[in-house]
C-alpha cells in the first residue's frame, strides 16, 4: 500500500499547483493564527477550490472553538480535520469528517492508550515536542518511539526532509507522513518546489524497497 503523503502548510496557489502535480495525497491548510503559515478562511477557500477532487483537503487547528472548525468546514470545503491540542474524541467526530488526531511525542508514548481513546480516528499523527509550538517544529522525535504494532493508521511528522524521509519509510513502515519545514525556502509558508519533488520521489522510492 502507497506511504500517504501529506504537504502541510501551504499559503500559496504555485504551491498547491505543484503538490497536485506531484500527485501528493493531501495538503494542509493551517487554521492556527500564531502560526507564520496561518491562512484566513477566504485565503484558504481560494486554495481549496484550486485543488477540488486532485487531493485532500486537510484543516489544521488547536483547540479552536467548535464555531470556528465549522465555519471553515463550510466556507473552505475540507475533506479531512486535523487536531493538534487538547481536543476531545467527542469533540473530533463532532463535525462529521475524517480526522487525524495530534500527539507530541516526548518521553514515552502509550499508543495503546491513544488508540483506545480515539478509535475512530482517521490516523494518530506524531510529531516532535517544542515547547510552545502545537506543530511544524521541524524536530525529529526519538523514532524508538514508534508504535511496533499499531493498531490503527499512524502517519510520521517531525524534522522529515527530502534527506531523511526514504529512511524514515524504510524503518517505520508509516501509514503516511507528514512534512512542512523540511520542503520550505527560507520563508516560512513558501515551500520549494525542488525540495517537494525530492520529498516525494524519496517517499515512493523507499515504500517498496
Amino acid at each position: 500500500m502507497s506511504v500517504k503523503i501529506k504537504i502541510c502548510g501551504i499559503t500559496r496557489a504555485e504551491d498547491a499547483e505543484t503538490l497536485v502535480r506531484l500527485g501528493v495525497d493531501a495538503l494542509g491548510l493551517v487554521f492556527y493564527p500564531p502560526s507564520p503559515r496561518y491562512v484566513c478562511p477566504e485565503k484558504a477557500g481560494e486554495l481549496s477550490r484550486a485543488v477540488e477532487g486532485k487531493l485532500l483537503r486537510v484543516g489544521v487547528f488547536v483547540d479552536a472553538p467548535a464555531a470556528t472548525v465549522g465555519e471553515a468546514v463550510e466556507r473552505v470545503g475540507l475533506d479531512v480535520l486535523q487536531f493538534q491540542g487538547a481536543e476531545t474524541p467527542d469533540f473530533c467526530a463532532s463535525f462529521g469528517l475524517p480526522y487525524l488526531r495530534a500527539f507530541r511525542v516526548a518521553g514515552t508514548f502509550d499508543h495503546e492508550a491513544v488508540e483506545a481513546r480515539y478509535p475512530e480516528a482517521l490516523a494518530i499523527h506524531l510529531d516532535a515536542s517544542v515547547p510552545g509550538l502545537p506543530g511544524g517544529t521541524g524536530h525529529r522525535f526519538n523514532w524508538r518511539q514508534w508504535p511496533e504494532r499499531p493498531g490503527l493508521n499512524y502517519m510520521l511528522a517531525g524534522g522529515l526532509t527530502p534527506e531523511n524521509v526514504g529512511t524514515a519509510v524504510e524503518r517505520l513502515r508509516p501509514w503516511g507522513v507528514d512534512v512542512s519545514t523540511g520542503v520550505e525556502s527560507p520563508v516560512k509558508g513558501v515551500k520549494d518546489a525542488g525540495r517537494m519533488s525530492r520529498f516525494v520521489a524519496e517517499v515512493r522510492r523507499a515504500e517498496i524497497g
